[in-house]
């Protein structure tokens, strides 16, 4: 039994340097220190386990299933969003960043074992149904989620259209768990919404950033400006529940406000390549040397019109970045509540046979060198969000476990009285009081509508601009 166990060992061994040397390794190591020598106990370790595995576990288990478990477990040990993407959640990945997919339509993370919603994505089954930032999947259909890594919960979530799966929540505020019956459905996201409220006053929703949500956004106040009589006096760029996606989406949508050449955000991380400043320019947010410059046909006034930029807890990663950065150059006031502080970058390391690791390889920075991660980006003014009680713990990045920390300690939201008084001492401004008997369901805007004339943070964005110095309210 031992001379197989060696056998075994050696196998097993000789794979993993395999591995390692496909995977840079060795680079690796010359970047870290001259030489950095395999772990020889804990491969032996490995080895010993795997052989036990092989020869006494109850059912038989392929070598593959076993050395792929050994990887995800490898991943998700280290922080929530770093992951193995076999050949059909890597395929998947691909696709929904071009905006179509097919499943329910979350954003999702793991949290002590159970999914964890980071946000709906608007007009899917998910948002239509009343799934909610920070709920908790505890069960899909009659298979509990304990146990299950994120690329599993992902691929149960996920099928053929017009199929239905079912749903156990659990939310905090709410004494037992709500079940959902969502019907899948192909996803086709419209990343970028626009309106023109009133005159004057223009309304642009980023819900994902992804491949052409820059030409898009372009094109969107490109026709809201055509469309108003008279100068733009104020615009809303509204990122809340918006879960992030692709950097160049990011980087497009902050220069189409700033100077040129101004500075969007940086990384840190231990290698050069992790080591980024992306500006407002042109070669920093397309993706094709060879693609025309959408960002040209926006009309002089985009950069300097008077801006709110609406977040809350739902809004993370790239819409942190945008907030930021227009926070950090004085273009634009932020209203809302506290986003959701996922600022580490996620690199895709495509291996062979059509498989990829997301590793998590830097930090962001915002302009002038704020961490975004676990912190997220506080608002220059605080809004009501109308939770009481437990239901006012809102799920963040520093809620996560194993969530990559920040030497500094993670800023927590304002006292909702404290946050009013000084948002009226610097800015002049007091926002009114939310309703508290508004049907929830109103919220929501109208099918075939952008917004809803109940949406309170959109109201006192609205009010926020109008009580601008030198701006005339209608």
């Amino acid at each position: 039994m031992r001379s197989r166990f060696n056998q075994i060992g050696l196998i097993i061994a000789g794979v993993l340097v395999g591995v390692a040397i496909s995977l840079n390794y060795s680079a690796i190591a010359q970047r870290e220190t001259a030489s950095l020598p395999l772990p020889i106990a804990e491969l032996r370790a490995f080895t010993e386990v795997f052989g036990r595995v092989k020869s006494d576990y109850v059912e038989p288990v392929e070598d593959k299933k076993l050395i792929t478990e050994a990887i995800n477990g490898m991943l998700t040990g280290l922080d929530p969003h770093s992951a193995y993407l076999d050949q059909e959640a890597f395929k998947e990945m691909q696709v929904g960043t071009q905006g179509q997919f097919g499943g329910l339509g979350i954003e999702v993370g793991m949290e002590d074992g159970f999914v964890r919603v980071v946000s709906p994505i608007d007009d899917t089954p998910a948002s239509r149904a009343g799934v909610k930032a920070g709920d908790l999947i505890v069960k899909l259909d009659d298979s509990s989620v304990k146990g299950m890594t994120l690329s599993d919960a992902v691929k149960r979530m996920r099928g053929k259209p017009d199929t239905p799966i079912v749903l156990t929540i659990v939310r905090k505020g709410e004494p037992k768990p709500i079940v959902l019956t969502l019907i899948r459905a192909v996803i086709k996201i419209q990343s970028v919404k626009s309106k023109l409220l009133e005159p004057g006053y223009a309304y642009v929703r980023v819900s994902q950033f992804q491949e052409h949500t820059g030409d898009t956004l372009a094109r969107a106040i490109e026709g809201m400006f055509k469309e108003n009589q008279g100068p733009m006096k104020g615009l809303v760029l509204d990122l809340r529940n918006d879960p992030g996606g692709l950097l160049n989406g990011a980087v497009a949508v902050s220069a189409a406000f700033l100077p040129k050449d101004a500075l969007v955000v940086y990384t840190d991380g231990r290698t050069e390549d992790a080591k980024m400043k992306l500006n407002a320019t042109p070669e920093h947010y397309l993706r094709g040397r060879n693609q025309d410059d959408f960002l040209k046909r926006l009309p002089a006034e985009a950069k300097t019109v008077p801006m709110v930029v609406l977040v809350n807890g739902g809004s993370a990663s790239a819409s942190e970045i945008v907030a930021g950065a227009l926070q950090d150059h004085e273009r634009a006031v932020v209203m809302g509540q506290q986003t959701f502080g996922k600022g580490s970058v996620q690199t895709i390391l495509p291996l062979g046979n059509n498989t990829a690791i997301k590793l998590t390889t830097a930090r962001y920075y915002t302009p002038k060198g704020r961490s975004i991660q676990a912190k997220g980006i506080t608002p220059d003014i605080v809004l009501d969000d109308g939770a009481t009680g437990s239901a006012a713990l809102k799920l963040r990045e520093a809620d996560l476990t194993k969530h990559l920390s920040e030497s500094a300690a993670a800023e927590k939201p304002a006292d909702k009285a404290e946050a009013a008084a000084m948002s009226a001492q610097k800015y002049g401004f007091v926002p009114g009081a939310r309703p508290q008997d508004v049907d929830p369901k109103t919220l929501r805007p109208e099918p075939g509508e952008i917004v809803s004339p109940n949406d309170y943070e959109l109201n006192q964005a609205v009010a926020f601009l109008k009580s601008r110095p030198g701006t005339k309210t209608n």
